[in-house]
């Protein structure tokens, strides 16, 4: 896995409507969520927290992008049906390259795992936060505190 301190791994991936996002698109601070599953409550919920937070996560300079294996079609459902208003972005084709670039590619289940990076405005990875399983959410708190340090 990418680790503290490593230059993040660059990527562009299409957007909601297949537009291309890249890291150096994104200003300031960038919080890159890699979620397993959308549509489902754990994965909905910490998306609606980063949606319901945009002014706070604006406050201390920071883009969030989230970042699934499922399609763009399906991407875009989620991201309508929850009222998303940062990138989602499909990692879809070639299937989980920047979830392995990054080290959180569940090999076994075809899905990213759990993890989130904060990367600098140089493009170095400051934190990550992870779950220790696909059941278990991470706090939008874990997100605050890990900014706060960069």
């Amino acid at each position: 896995m990418v680790a503290i301190g490593d230059p993040a791994p660059a990527f562009t991936l299409p957007d909601t409507d297949k537009n291309p996002v890249s890291l150096t698109d994104l200003e300031g601070t960038r919080l890159i969520v890699f979620i397993p599953n959308p549509f489902t409550g754990i994965c909905d919920g910490e998306a609606c927290a980063l949606r319901d937070n945009l002014a706070q996560l604006e406050d201390l300079d920071a883009d969030a992008v989230v970042i699934t294996a499922h399609g763009v079609a399906t991407n875009k459902k989620w991201a309508e049906e929850n009222g998303l208003r940062f990138p989602v972005l499909s990692d879809f084709w070639p299937h989980g390259n920047v979830a392995r670039a990054y080290g959180t590619f569940n090999e076994e289940l075809g899905i990213a795992n759990r993890t989130s990076f904060v990367v600098d405005g140089d493009g170095v990875v400051r934190d990550i936060i992870a779950s220790d399983t696909l059941g278990q959410a991470r706090t939008y708190q874990s997100y605050v505190d890990a900014l706060g340090k960069v």
